[in-house]
Formats: C-alpha cells, sequence, structure tokens
C-alpha cells in the first residue's frame, strides 16, 4: 500500500507540473495586460514600471514558471489585484462559508441519494420505482435555476421559512444555509439516485446473487449484504471524484444567497480580471482532483479485497 501511495504521488508530480505550466501560459497569452487591469487608464509611467518589476513581468517565461511553482508550494499566491489582499487570506476566509454549505449537502445527498437507489433496487418494478425514476428524470431536466428562484420565492419570501439573503459566521449560520443546503440536495439526488440505480441493478442481475437466493437468502439480505458491497466501486468512484468540486461548485448557491463563500469569490475574480486569485483556483482544483483520485484508489482496495494494488 505504501509503494503504491508513493507511486501515485509520483505520478501526480508532472502531471501538477503540466497544470501550473498550461495555467501560466494561458494567463500570459490570453489573460490581457495585468498593469492596465491594476492601474487602469491613464496610469502613471512611473506607477507603470514599478509594478512590472513588483509582478516580475521582465523576468522569462520559464522564470516566471519557477516563481509561479514556489508560490504554490508555499500556498502564497501572493496579493488580489482587487485590493491587495494575500490570496491566502482570501481562502481562508471564504473557506467556511462554503463548507458550510457544500458539506452538508454532499453528505446529507449521498445518503438520500443511496437509500432511495436501494429501496427502488429492492423494490423493483413497482409502483414505487417506477415513480422515483419519473420524479428523478424530471428533477434531471429542470434548470438549477429553478430550484433557486423558486426556493427564494416560495420557500424564503412566501412562506418565510429561511432567510432570503445574507450570511452568519457561528451558530447562526445555519439558518441561511439550509436552504442552500436543500436546494443542493435537490439537484443531485436526481442524477445520483439515476445512476446509483443502474449500478445496483446490474450486480441484482449477476449469478452470485441468483445462488444466494437459491440458499435461501432473504432478499432484503441479499441486497445488503451482498450487492451493495459489490456497488461500492462505482459509488466511490463518483463520489470521490465530486469532492474536489465542493470547494467552487456552490457558486451560484453563493452569488444568489449573498454567501461569502469560495465560489461567489472566484466569480468576482473572474469579473474583475483578478488573475492571482483565479490562478490560485486553478491549482487549488488540480490539487485537490490528483488526490482524491488516490483516495479512491486506496478505497477500491477496501471496498473489494479482490483488488490489489500492484
Amino acid at each position: 500500500m505504501m509503494r503504491f501511495t508513493l507511486r501515485r504521488v509520483a505520478y501526480a508530480v508532472p502531471v501538477l507540473l503540466g497544470v501550473a505550466f498550461i495555467t501560466l501560459f494561458l494567463f500570459h497569452v490570453a489573460g490581457g495586460d495585468p498593469v492596465a487591469i491594476k492601474l487602469g487608464k491613464n496610469p502613471d509611467p512611473a506607477e507603470v514600471e514599478a509594478l512590472r518589476q513588483e509582478l516580475g513581468l521582465y523576468d522569462s517565461l520559464f522564470a516566471q514558471y519557477v516563481e509561479f511553482l514556489r508560490q504554490t508550494l508555499m500556498l502564497d499566491f501572493g496579493r488580489s489585484w482587487a485590493d491587495d489582499t494575500p490570496v491566502a487570506q482570501i481562502f481562508a476566509r471564504g473557506l467556511g462559508p462554503t463548507l458550510s454549505v457544500s458539506l452538508p449537502a454532499f453528505v446529507l445527498g449521498a445518503c438520500v441519494a443511496i437509500s432511495v437507489s436501494l429501496l427502488v433496487a429492492y423494490l423493483r418494478g413497482s409502483v414505487v420505482d417506477r415513480t422515483v425514476t419519473a420524479l428523478a428524470v424530471g428533477g434531471i431536466s429542470v434548470s438549477s435555476l429553478i430550484y433557486i428562484l423558486l426556493g427564494q420565492w416560495l420557500l424564503a419570501d412566501q412562506w418565510k421559512w429561511f432567510p432570503v439573503w445574507g450570511y452568519a459566521y457561528g451558530p447562526g449560520a445555519a439558518t441561511f444555509v439550509a436552504l442552500p443546503v436543500l436546494i443542493w440536495v435537490a439537484l443531485s439526488v436526481g442524477t445520483d439516485v439515476r445512476y446509483f440505480r443502474t449500478v445496483i441493478l446490474e450486480e441484482v442481475e449477476r449469478d452470485y446473487v441468483r445462488t444466494a437466493r437459491a440458499k435461501g437468502m432473504l432478499p432484503r439480505q441479499v441486497l445488503f449484504g451482498h450487492v451493495l458491497r459489490n456497488s461500492l466501486i462505482p459509488i466511490i468512484t463518483r463520489l470521490t471524484i465530486a469532492v474536489p468540486f465542493l470547494v467552487t461548485g456552490s457558486f451560484l448557491l453563493e452569488v444568489f444567497f449573498g454567501i461569502p463563500g469560495l465560489g461567489s469569490t472566484l466569480y468576482t475574480a473572474i469579473q474583475n480580471s483578478d488573475l492571482p486569485v483565479v490562478k490560485a483556483f486553478t491549482m487549488l482544483g488540480a490539487v485537490l482532483y490528483v488526490f482524491f483520485n488516490l483516495v479512491a484508489d486506496l478505497l477500491y482496495a477496501w471496498a473489494d479485497p479482490r483488488i490489489r494494488l500492484g
């Protein structure tokens, strides 16, 4: 296991180096003039010269690349061009509000989707199965903006169950994130139920299930004792790949509900051409994606003893 982990980390190094180079190159080619973005129109020539020296724009692309790697390793991405705040401080400020929405939504959505999928697989072909499948397809077909606007108008504005806008740090945050969490779950459950149901039903049709039934095992014992365990590989894959997007995946909800998280921070940075913040988000996403792919591989061995990490 240790050898496998070290080898996967070694494989991840060139991937991250490539992502860093492509990110820097794209911003260098298509990101515009950072001096013009930061100083605006008609800047003082002395300020232009000083800022170009400060940002290292006179350095070669390779030197800028090495500096970008150093910043990534040190988790120091410089300062925002919008308000001169350190990018690390911006991340620290937005991480709490983002996780207060994304983590409960992810855990609740996964639990609901797996439970409902097991239920409809157990009752496959019944009215419950057909009804849940139809609702899942219908839910997938509706735009996420409809969920957000309907939730704000009906549940928050008309029924007064939740605040329409805002955020509070500490225990009071639960009041403001409850509706975004419910909307996130409603958006994700339909897709997950469709996928998990298909995976579970594929296992139900295998020979070992028929053998277990022939030996007299109850259907629920077969479903929960054997089918679910053997369905974990694709379920783990789907869930672990979704984890990196918890950091920035809630930007629509954060923008519409006024939650000062990383999603809304990225949205604002893109609008303001705040390149240090955008570059930091890009590298963070790459690191998280590589890391959780490694986590998925390790979980495969736990879920299925037949898998050997060679």
